[in-house]
C-alpha cells in the first residue's frame, strides 16, 4: 500500500491554505461570540452604574474627551446591548453578524480607549476582549458555529 504525501495547502500538510479551516480561528469564533455577549453584559453593567450614581467613576479634570458620567452611562448601555445582540447572532451563525461584530468591536476599542482615565482596569479588559474578537472574526472562514 503506497502512502502519498499531501499536497501543499491540503488539510494534512500543516499549513493553512485558502480552503482550509484554521482550528484556532474556528474555535475562536465561538469564543468571540461568547466574549461579545460578556462584553455586552459588562457594557450594560457599566452603563447602569454610570446612570445610577455619579460617584462610581473617577472624576477626571482637564481631559480632552471629558463627558458627563451620565453620558458615559448611556454610551456603554447602548453599546453593551448592541454587542450582546451581535454576539448572540454570531453564535447563531448569522452572516451579517461577523462583519458587524468586527465594526462594533473596533468602535468599542475606541470608546474604551477614550474612557480609559475613568476606569483603567475595566477599559483595558474590554479593549483586550475586543482585540481578540476582531482577530477571531477576521481570521475564520467557516460557516455557522452552532
Amino acid at each position: 500500500m503506497a502512502h502519498t504525501a499531501p499536497t501543499p495547502g491540503t488539510a494534512g500538510s500543516g499549513s493553512v491554505g485558502q480552503g482550509d479551516v484554521n482550528p484556532w480561528a474556528a474555535s475562536g469564533v465561538i469564543f468571540a461570540g461568547v466574549l461579545l455577549l460578556v462584553d455586552g453584559v459588562l457594557g450594560v453593567i457599566k452603563g447602569i452604574s454610570g446612570l445610577a450614581t455619579d460617584d462610581v467613576y473617577a472624576h477626571v479634570r482637564n481631559y480632552t474627551f471629558k463627558f458627563d458620567v451620565t453620558s458615559w452611562g448611556w454610551i456603554h448601555l447602548v453599546l453593551g446591548i448592541v454587542l450582546g445582540i451581535v454576539g448572540w447572532s454570531i453564535l447563531k451563525g448569522a452572516e451579517w453578524a461577523r462583519a458587524t461584530g468586527v465594526v462594533l468591536a473596533a468602535i468599542s476599542v475606541i470608546i474604551n480607549f477614550i474612557w480609559l482615565p475613568y476606569q483603567p482596569i475595566w477599559a483595558i479588559i474590554s479593549i483586550a476582549i475586543d482585540v481578540f474578537v476582531i482577530w477571531a472574526l477576521c481570521t475564520d472562514r467557516s460557516k455557522a458555529v452552532i
